[in-house]
Parts: structure tokens; sequence; C-alpha cells
């Protein structure tokens, strides 16, 4: 019956490819799609999905492939071939990915036996450092499995004596279809994604544009028809390849998770992006006129959506099923090891809530940013025996909304795996999944440079650096953390000054109520500091660029500390945020059932982050200037009065000059 549901969509498309292949000009092909996956190997909201029944659960990849074998025995059928793409950011974020640290690439295994054409490396599969990408890409069998699922990376430089090297990834690789159509396509990994990889050493990045000109032209030397850019770049850094890059006739992109209901078309360049998390596959139905050089979608005429919901519709493939169960095996042992037996099941609920908490919008404060920093305020001051002033959290590590049960079935129950996909990202120097907190302490005024950065960088970058707090409440301009841009240049100028007021809780345990105290510039009283490994790694770099932010990381005696020693451990173990944020919410009191339930208080944010706008900066100098010009002005002005109030001989000479003449003049004339 499901398979008979999804297939009304492409029904009409093969009839309609079938009598457009009568002909020889133009090809026809189509192009699927998918990018983003970030190891969501099973429908999500993990507690919504049950097979078999209608649920709101969206993705994995038994429906991927269910989805994507329909699409190819109808294109059969009809005579044309298909490609399947992979935009990259294959892992990262929810537990699966945690068995790459295992030597495990369940990813790529599946995707490899989905029959991937092309997949192009994204910043994610950086997540772990490029020595355990290595370990990875050999269990996933590169670089032998290039010749069934090539994996590119044409803009990435790897040394000869890393082991990665080893893989052998792709620079370009051509397809001859079934048709006889060739394509060309190669992998990018674009400027913004390359400067939130977190762990690339050794590993370099030659300039996308450039490296997409060299790519066409070999490409083009090569007799292709038709070239394919696989990014991982977002759809405004794709748009400008396009301009900039002639001979590209597609790109498929990634990285910013949007899902494109309709092409962007940037001249005769076709760009798609199929959103997130397997929530949707792609598809692209395409003909190539070899006479124009160019290709049209067809889409429209076929009445065929650009996006395809895998949602409960969608027929899962056995096979794949079987091969996502063993691999979720293998994750419930993991996790049992590592929560000492507490979680035996990816599956398990841990709390509950009849309320969603997110982590939006942009820029603000958030429910679920207070939820996660509470956390490790309230479990790292357990872990350290240590009053905790403040925790902080980046929203670029925070992965996703927390979303309780939607059905009958898992009504505001909330899973160990749907808690996880929030805060499991990155890995410790024990190897094991999730960054590491660490405790450290900054003065007072390094506590209000820290939260000058957050404000500077997500107005300068992006909202991955915009910081979420516990134990404290700020005021803040946004508008003032820029002075201006250098004319011509468009370097900006920072202020240090967009924090109007900051403050400390001083009270226990969830931040409540109205027992704060400021902190003041210039202050040096030292305060106790919880965030997470990466973070505390990377606050202190922006002092090297802006040395009025510049932070020093310290001990409880005001000394500079080694980031590595500052590490919380918890019974010989490295303690991660997600294990502090799994602790804090199933040790919540359990309300009126059986469950720990999220507190109320959760369902809003509480005003530790407050936007206030102010007259911007450049104000002041700007009356300045203009008072100091009015003041020349009625100067200028008094003086030429005064000269013409004494006419043109009343400029008398000095009595010095009189003196030195040898005349004298009586004090009255």
């Amino acid at each position: 019956m499901k398979s008979t549901c999804f297939a009304i969509f492409v029904l009409i498309t093969a009839v309609a490819t079938s009598e457009a292949q009568q002909g020889t000009s133009p090809l026809h092909f189509t192009i699927l799609h998918t990018n983003d996956e970030h190891s969501h190997l099973i429908a999500h909201p993990a507690g919504d999905y049950k097979p078999d029944s209608e649920n709101p659960a969206v993705g994995g990849f038994a429906r991927l492939a269910g989805a994507i074998g329909i699409i190819r025995g109808q294109k059969e059928e009809a005579g044309e071939p298909v490609l399947l793409f992979s935009g990259g950011d294959i892992i990262g974020g929810p537990a699966f990915g945690w068995l790459a640290l295992r030597d495990q690439a369940p990813e790529l295994l599946l995707m490899q036996a989905l029959g991937y054409d092309g997949i192009t490396v994204g910043n994610h599969e950086y997540d772990y450092n490029t020595d355990v990408l290595a370990r990875y890409l050999a269990a996933a069998g590169y670089p032998e499995a290039h010749e069934h699922t090539p994996l590119l990376a044409t803009n990435t430089v790897i040394p000869d004596n890393h082991p990665a090297s080893r893989a052998d990834l792709q620079q370009i690789h051509i397809k001859t279809l079934e048709n006889g159509l060739r394509v060309g396509y190669f992998g990018l990994i674009g400027y913004d994604a390359i400067r939130v990889t977190a762990f690339t050493d050794p590993f370099g990045f030659e300039d996308p544009i450039e490296t997409a000109r060299l790519a066409v032209a070999e490409l083009q030397a090569e007799g292709v028809d038709v070239i394919v850019a696989i990014t991982h770049a977002g759809e405004g850094e794709d748009a400008e390849m396009a301009r900039e890059v002639p001979g590209i006739h597609v790109i498929v992109g990634g990285h910013t998770h949007v899902p494109l209901h309709e092409p962007v078309m940037e001249g005769n360049t076709v760009i798609v992006q199929a959103g997130s998390e397997l929530r949707y596959l792609g598809m692209l139905e395409l003909s190539y006129d070899r006479d124009e050089d160019r290709v049209y979608i067809r889409n429209g005429e076929n009445g065929t959506p650009f996006l395809k919901k895998l949602d409960h519709t969608v027929p899962e493939d056995p096979e794949i099923a079987e091969m996502v169960a063993s691999y979720e095996r293998m994750l419930n042992d993991m996790v049992a090891g590592l929560t000492n037996g507490r979680v035996t099941d990816v599956r398990q609920t841990v709390a509950a809530s009849d309320f969603t908490l997110p982590r939006g919008p942009q820029k603000t404060e958030t429910a679920l940013g207070n939820f996660i920093t509470d956390a490790m305020r309230i479990i790292g001051e357990e872990a350290t025996g240590h009053k905790v002033d403040m925790a902080v959290q980046a929203n670029g590590v925070i992965r996703a909304d927390l979303v309780p049960g939607q059905t009958p079935w898992s009504e505001g129950e909330i899973t160990f795996y749907d808690l996880i996909v929030t805060t499991g990202l990155g890995a410790g120097l024990d190897g094991n999944p999730g960054y590491p907190m660490v405790s450290v302490y900054l003065t007072e005024d390094e506590v209000r440079r820290a939260m000058e950065i957050s404000v500077l960088l997500s107005e300068l970058l992006s909202n991955t650096y915009y910081l979420q707090y516990s134990g404290t409440r700020l005021v803040y301009d946004p508008d003032r953390a820029i002075l201006m841009r250098v004319p011509f240049v468009g370097t900006p100028l920072p202020t240090s000054r967009a924090i109007l007021s900051a403050e400390r809780y001083t009270g226990e345990g969830v931040q409540q109520g109205d027992s704060f105290e400021p902190l003041n510039k210039g202050g040096n009283r030292l305060f106790h500091i919880i965030t997470d490994y990466y973070i505390a790694g990377f606050l202190p770099m922006v002092g090297d660029m802006l040395p009025n932010l510049a932070l020093v990381l310290r001990d409880e005696n005001g000394n500079p500390a080694n980031l590595d020693e500052r590490i919380i451990m918890n019974n010989g173990d490295e303690l991660k945020v997600w294990q502090a944020v799994l602790t804090y919410a199933m040790d919540l009191d359990t309300g009126s059932g059986a469950l720990p339930e999220i507190p109320e208080y959760y369902r809003v944010s509480d005003q530790r982050l407050i936007i206030r706008t102010t007259l911007p900066l450049w104000v002041w100098p700007l009356v300045g200037l203009v008072v100091l010009t009015g003041v020349l002005v009625w100067f200028i002005r008094r003086r030429r009065r005064r000269k013409k109030a004494q006419g043109p001989g009343s400029e008398l000479p000095s009595p010095r000059h009189s003196e030195r003449n040898g005349t004298k003049r009586s004090a009255v004339q």
C-alpha cells in the first residue's frame, strides 16, 4: 500500500519520460540528492516512530532506500538514468555518529549500499579530528570503495604522510550514463564551512572558486557533457560560484540546511539543496541539449516535486532496515557502557515534557540554551565541589530543538536519542564521544570581555558564535558591537562597548529571583566558569587579533592554566556536556508522573540576555563634530564682526609697538 501511495508522484514522470526518450536529443536524466544527513540512521523524533503506523517521525536510511528504490524502478522502465549525490556532513550530532570513534563507518557503508554516485566531504566529517577520519574512511573500504561510491574533496589538501592520504579522496569523477551522457563532477567545501570546521590539522583547503575553475577546465578537457559541482557551502556561496565559474550546469549543495522547494537559478546553473537530516529526498529531472550545452528542468512538465518528504508514507527497504538495526544494537552496547548502565537503549525514555524547548530564534537567549547551561553549571558544581559562578555554551554546538513525543504512544516523552541530538557533538582527549566540560577561572573584566566577544562574533560572522549563559544576566545592544566599517575596504572596527550592563547570579540552583550583583569593568575578582573544551580553546584566540578582548584561562589561584588539565573528571572519566545534560534531566523531580519532568520554568526564556536599543556609538563623534563646527563658525563670525565694527583705520599699533617707535600713549585718549 505504501509503495503504491509513494509511486503516484513518479508515475506520470515515467510515462512522460518514456515518450520523450524516443528521440535522440535532448537526453533525459534524473539527479536524486541529500545533504547534511548528520548520522540520522533512524527516523526522528525517535519516540514518535512506529513501524507500519502513521506517525510524524521523518527520515531514516530505511525510508530513504525505499524512496530511492521506487524512483529508480520507475525511471528504469522509462529508460532514464539516475544519479544519486550527497552534499556532505554525513556524520555529526546524533549518537550514531559516535560509532566512528569505535572504528565503524555506518553512514558511508549505508550510502554505498544505497548506490550513491558521489559524496562530498563536509565540515562535520572533521568533528573527531583527522586521524579518526582516516580510520573512518578505512572502515568504509576506501580507496577501493571509490569504484562504486566516489568520495570527493577537490579543494582539500592532505599531506602525503597522513593516514587519510591512503583513502585517495577524489578530485573529479566522470560517469557515462546508460543513454551515453557523460557527466563529470567534483566536490568542494565552502568558505564558511572551512571557517567553522573544528579539527582539520594538518589538512589544508584551497580557494573553492579557484578550485572550481580548475576542475571545470579539467572536465571540459575530458569532453564531458554535463558538469555537476557537489558542494558543502550553502546556497549563497553556490550562487557566487555559478556567477564566477562558467560551465557548471548543476550545483548540488549543503551546509546551510535549507530545503529548496524550488531550485535557485543563477544564469543557466541549477542550484538545489534538500534541507538536512534526511527529512527530504531531492529530485531534479533534467534534459540536456548538446547544441545549447544546457540543462533544462523537467519537474514542472512532469508534475514532480523537487523535494519528497521522507515520512510514514514512504515504505522502508527491509535490507537497509536490518543494517540500521545492527548498528543500533552496536550503539546500545556503547551507550550502556558510557552511562554505567543507566541507559541501555537509545530509544529509552529519560524525561518528560509537555512543551518543546527550542534552540532558536537565532542570536537570542533560548529556552534550550538555558536548560543546557543550567545543567552544565549545576552538574559541574557537583563534580568539582566548588561553586560555579557561570556556565557558557555556544549556539553552534546546540544542534536541535528538544522535542517531546507527539503521538498517543509517546506523548510528552523524551528519548535518550532525541535528548543527545541537542548536545552530542565532538569528542574528548579520552576518545569518547562529546566535548568534555572544563573548569576555568576568569577575572571580572575578562568575563565582560567574553560577553563582548560573543556579541561581536555573532554580529560579524553568524549565530554559531552566540553564547548562552547560566548564572548571569546582561543587557546589550548588538548594534554597538561595531563602530563602522572602513570605507572601500570593509574592515569592521570593533568597539568593545556592546555590553551595557552585566550581573552575576548569587543565588543557588536554577537561576531564579533577584539575587544578582554587578560585574564591573576593570574588576579583578576571579569567577569560576564552566564551558566545553572547544569553546574554552576558541575564545582566547580572539585576543590574538583584538588585544583589548584578550582572555587568560586561569586556575583557582589566578595563574594561567593548561586547558587539558582543566577538564572536569568524574570517577576517573571526562565529564561530557551530554552527560551533564542527561544527568540533569534524569534527576529532575518526577512531578505527577513516573518520569522526571522538565519544569515549567523552561517553557520560555528567562530574560538572561536582554537586547536594548541605544543611540549608535557613531552618533556621539558626529554630535561632537557638529558642536565643534558650530563653535568654530561662531568664533569666526564674531571675529569678523569685531573687525567690521572697528573700521578700516581702526587697527592701532600696540603699546609696545608705540614705545619702540618712541611714541607714548596716554591711558585715556
